[in-house]
């Protein structure tokens, strides 16, 4: 009988125990060199793969939290540069008021002054145009009455009429 070829009456749950000793063996041996050799290689990747995930891990967590610092400083400075901004705008609008009302006034002041420097002019103009209109009168009022008198008054004469009338003149006012 040829020994490879099974024969018809062996069942095939029948255990040979020289293949069954062979493997057993040779499975020990595989794993206490796969357990010398190749666990501690995998254990040594699977560590440095846990570490580098724990490390990116806390960069990660790192960055999410300078993040979010830079992004309430930035709500910060952009809060207060609103508020510096709002101030600037109402002290604008203040001082803008305070130079119009300032403005107001001077105007205000300086018509006054050029109304006060106009009727000083006016009173000024009047008493000359009076004075003026005096001396005429008496020229005249002199020279009608010499004209009746028939002689000619001299100068100093017509100075001392003319003194006389404005005296009186301002008496009667």
């Amino acid at each position: 009988m040829i020994p490879f070829i099974a024969s018809e009456s062996a069942s095939p749950v029948d255990v040979q125990l020289l293949t069954l000793g062979t493997t057993i063996v040779v499975f020990v041996i595989f794993l206490l060199l796969a357990m010398k050799f190749v666990w501690p290689q995998i254990l040594k990747g699977l560590d440095e793969r846990e570490a580098k995930l724990r490390d990116d891990l806390d960069s990660a967590e790192e960055a999410r939290a300078q993040a979010k610092a830079a992004l309430t400083e930035y709500e910060d400075e952009l809060k207060k540069a609103r508020t510096e901004a709002g101030e600037m705008i109402a002290q604008a609008r203040l001082d803008a008021k305070a130079a119009a009302e300032e403005l107001r006034s001077s105007n205000t002041r300086e018509l006054a002054e050029m109304k006060t420097a106009a009727t000083a002019d006016i009173n000024a103009a009047k008493k000359a145009a009076i004075g003026e209109l005096h001396r005429e009168a008496s020229t005249l009022a002199v020279a009608i009455a010499s004209r009746i008198l028939d002689r000619e008054i001299s100068a100093d004469d017509q100075q001392a009429l003319l003194s006389e009338s404005l005296a009186e003149l301002g008496q009667t006012k």
